[in-house]
């Protein structure tokens, strides 16, 4: 019998797609999608979708859900999408990167309905994505109607 605090059971994701439990691998694994080591990945074969796992993380904690190809093809957009509001505030009010993509995410967040304290573009699906595009690129059409920078200091 364990005495003292409770082990937390280890993470094990399931595919959002078909249900079935993804399974852990790496580098030289047959199901590895990349060439390159990339790290260890959370991956359904069958629906080719995949999530990477926390730096350093002892315990193969996934960074958020799986992603098939369309939904990694929209983070990616996204990323490119939120990355330039990004630099205009770390040059606008100098702040660093990581202070800047936080509000920017927090501020996406708000305007997709996600609970801002649990948001992060690891943990969107496909359609929460595409609002969030939507969303940054009408901002980014609305600021160049503007000369001003600072359209809004929350970003």
């Amino acid at each position: 019998m364990r005495v003292g605090r409770p082990v937390k059971p280890l993470p094990h994701p399931d595919c959002d797609y078909c249900g079935a439990p993804a399974t852990l691998a790496r580098m030289g694994d047959e199901p590895y999608p990349y060439r390159d080591d990339h790290g260890p990945l959370w991956i359904c074969v069958p629906c080719q979708a995949w999530i990477g796992i926390f730096a350093r993380s002892t315990r193969h904690v996934p960074l958020g859900r799986l992603a098939d190809a369309q939904l990694r093809d929209l983070k990616v957009k996204l990323h490119a999408a939120l990355e330039p509001l990004v630099q205009a505030k770390v040059r606008r009010d100098g702040c660093n990167v990581f202070e800047a993509r936080s509000k920017g995410m927090k501020w996406l967040a708000q305007a997709i309905g996600v609970e801002p304290d649990k948001c992060s573009i690891h943990t969107l699906d496909a359609e929460q994505c595409e609002r969030a595009i939507a969303i940054v690129e009408a901002f980014e059409k609305e600021r160049g109607n503007h000369p001003s920078d600072s359209a809004d200091d929350d970003r």
